[in-house]
């Protein structure tokens, strides 16, 4: 079975990669976490240090074991200054800090899942202005062995500009429908 978690990076809860993210999960059971909502601070980067890491007071580190429990990921974030949102990098930074962590084996435990992405922007034409977005999520499921699946990049900036990206509705359309056949033929192999 597979199960779904949708990570939304916007500072916005019902902004249009929301919206995609709803067309393209439409009826699928999965988990929803809005990064706005958790408290996820910066960290030093004690990679190299004799003790490693201190012990962060926030949220992380109860997200990030519940993230880990799934298999099939949404990747959410509108472009912001041609990169993704602060709080999606403060999630993908944060992984530094369980890279040599006793209690799981950090490369083992991404490989082979899956990956989409979503993101929305609006000028210079996204389409292109967001494609060095696109590679950097791509280089980061390589590093993990992950699958990248697919991504989508729409039109949009204000509420509901999303919905004249007739291209982005329809590809979350085909999305939604891959997804059900896949869930369905998951579901009568078990």
């Amino acid at each position: 079975m597979m199960k779904i978690m949708t990570l939304l990076g916007s500072s916005r809860k019902e902004g249009n990669t929301a919206y995609l993210t709803d067309k393209a999960l439409d009826g699928i059971e999965h988990k929803r976490v809005f990064l706005l909502d958790k408290q996820l601070n910066p960290i030093i980067d004690q990679r190299h240090d004799k003790d490693g890491f201190e012990t962060v007071d926030d949220d992380y580190e109860a997200l990030f074991f519940e993230f880990l429990k799934y298999d099939t990921y949404f990747f959410v974030t509108p472009v912001y200054w041609f990169g993704m949102s602060g709080q999606m990098k403060i999630f993908f930074d944060r992984w530094s800090q369980y890279m040599k962590d006793k209690r799981i084996d950090f490369w083992e435990a991404f490989r082979g899942k899956k990956a989409y992405v979503i993101v929305t922007g609006e000028k210079p034409d996204p389409k292109t202005a967001a494609l060095p977005l696109i590679q950097q999520f791509n280089y980061i499921f390589q590093y993990m062995d992950m699958e990248f699946v697919d991504y989508v990049i729409g039109k949009g900036n204000k509420p509901n500009d999303i919905l004249s990206d007739g291209y982005a509705l329809e590809k979350m359309k085909m999305w939604n429908s891959e997804m059900k056949t896949q869930l369905k033929l998951t579901t009568n192999i078990n």
